[in-house]
């Protein structure tokens, strides 16, 4: 068993044992490509999305080193016209661009080190294939599918990982550049592949050069036309799920759903996530267990002119506006909001809408990442006090500190992350959505819970393992803090809450027009 070649279907064959959503029919239109035009595919996504497995159930399905027929047998694509057709007919080459960068991390000749690694790993494998010595993998395969015959399927998982790590050395950057061109950009790509099928991160033709590699088929978080179904877990993937696992839907909903490619696909989640509630059967933020939150830190920090506005509507829960670019930047130099926020889209850090050209924050999960991002900003100081507020608001709260929470909800109201207009309830809660934004760590936030009488404006219930009480809050315009906390009484609001917990805070928090201020009144249900 090779390295890089002839690898076998262990690979995948360990997700199989495990608890596997059948996305073989990814293989279908693979299959579909090879031989055409369209043989060179890429498909960007985020971290924990599910590239790797991807990467992994191709090869099996290719590599001619084994048989994985019975391997295969359960699932979707064994009943597809091509199954039989293209079922471990290959050579199939395979790489991990991560294992290279983890092991020749710094190193300026990672790209003539890897190609050495890889073609050493090939001939072994052709022992009567010459090697000369000024070859490259190019070489050695073209002369390999030229004597023997046969053409390679190329697997290339986390294709972008020595741009992401080396975006300050240019010099690398081309040299990585043109060993990927002077494979799948040439008259002689048809002769050695078969089809090549890359993974990323970033869209694979947006690095400066690398707008040469132009021949590749995208799919991306932008643009998941036909693929859009494998870019992460559909609503009936989890609904099964979610039964299996006895899971609450509408919690595993709003924990990592988010996500949408146009009609077909309204509703796309997280997988990794889904995956690590199901197994440890708790919702939380796995994402934030990856090395993901570091990129996020990193560049939102970037000083940007209008993105404390946009970061300010989006933890408000509204849409911002972006003109989601074709990537025509480098990560290291971006020079506009649209850039970032485009960015952040590949990232899975916010959802795009394409009919309305717009982005939000997709979930819980994600949300509690900006937050804690903001909270540690060196850059957006404004935002950064902002959620240390939110901090003090919800502390406030939870002691029963009536003047303190009426003075904080009066300083958010006055910043500039306040709404532009204050004039009704509506514009009340939006201050409140942010005022609370920090309490997403150990609560989860409802707006207008339903509750059988009316909506409860706003309702934090406490994380699963925690002694905090349920909060209740109702909101007043021209009308007394005592006014709402009648209205929570009356209506009910807090009998919803009590098969979470009979630990029960009623707020009411008001805003008199006249006087231009906040008051507030705390109660706990007995």
């Amino acid at each position: 068993m090779g390295i890089y070649i002839n690898r076998g279907n262990d690979g995948f064959k360990r997700y199989a044992n495990d608890e596997y959503v059948d996305k073989t029919e990814l293989i279908s239109y693979v299959n579909s490509t090879i031989g055409r035009a369209t043989m060179l595919t890429c498909v960007s996504r985020p971290r924990r999305f599910g590239k790797s497995i991807a990467a992994q159930m191709l090869y099996a399905y290719y590599d001619k080193s084994c048989d994985s027929r019975e391997l295969f047998s359960k699932y979707k694509i064994s009943q597809d016209k091509s199954f039989e057709q293209h079922l471990n007919k290959y050579p199939a080459i395979y790489l991990d661009i991560t294992d290279f960068t983890t092991r020749y991390e710094g190193r300026d000749d990672i790209v003539d080190l890897m190609q050495k690694e890889i073609m050493e790993d090939i001939a072994e494998d052709y022992p009567d294939i010459v090697v000369k010595d000024n070859d490259d993998l190019m070489a050695l395969l073209l002369r390999i599918a030229m004597k023997k015959g046969e053409n390679f399927v190329m697997i290339i998982d986390e294709w972008d990982a020595i741009c992401r790590e080396a975006a300050d050395k240019p010099s690398l950057m081309d040299k990585y550049v043109n060993f990927l061109r002077r494979m799948f950009k040439g008259g002689n790509t048809a002769k050695v592949f078969a089809c090549v099928y890359m993974t990323g991160i970033l869209p694979i033709k947006r690095h400066g050069t690398q707008s040469a590699l132009n021949d590749f088929k995208e799919f991306s978080m932008t643009n998941a036309d036909i693929l859009a179904g494998f870019i992460g877990f559909t609503e009936p993937e989890v609904k099964s799920l979610c039964k299996k696992y006895n899971m609450d839907y509408e919690d595993m909903k709003g924990w990592y759903d988010g996500y949408s490619f146009g009609p077909d696909y309204p509703a796309v989640f997280n997988p990794n996530s889904v995956m690590e509630a199901c197994n440890r059967h708790a919702y939380g933020n796995y994402w934030g267990r990856t090395s993901a939150f570091e990129t996020l830190q990193r560049y939102i920090d970037l000083d940007m002119t209008g993105i404390q506005e946009s970061l300010e509507k989006l933890l408000r829960g509204e849409r911002q506006e972006v003109k989601a670019l074709r990537f025509g930047f480098d990560v290291s130099s971006i020079g506009s909001d649209d850039e970032l926020l485009t960015l952040f889209i590949h990232l899975g850090y916010l959802s795009y809408n394409v009919e309305e050209e717009t982005v939000t924050v997709p979930n819980k999960e994600i949300r509690i990442e900006f937050v804690e991002a903001l909270r540690g900003s060196k850059t957006h100081k404004k935002l950064s006090a902002m959620v240390k507020l939110s901090d003090r608001l919800m502390r406030a709260t939870l002691d029963g500190d009536e003047q303190q929470v009426a003075e904080i909800v009066g300083q958010i109201h006055d910043s500039d992350a306040g709404p532009d207009f204050y004039n009704n309830e509506q514009a009340l809660r939006s201050v409140l959505k942010l005022g609370y934004i920090s309490a997403i760590d150990k609560y989860v936030s409802i707006q207008e819970l339903p509750t059988g009488k009316g909506y409860a404006d706003l309702v934090f219930i406490p994380r699963t393992g925690g002694n905090l009480p349920a909060v209740v809050v109702d909101l007043k315009w021209n009308k007394t803090e005592h006014a709402a906390i009648d209205q929570i009484k009356e209506r009910n609001y807090p009998d919803v809450l009590k098969r979470f917990t009979d630990n029960i805070l009623l707020v009411g928090i008001s805003y008199d027009e006249a006087t231009k201020q906040h008051t507030c009144k705390i109660e706990k249900l007995n």
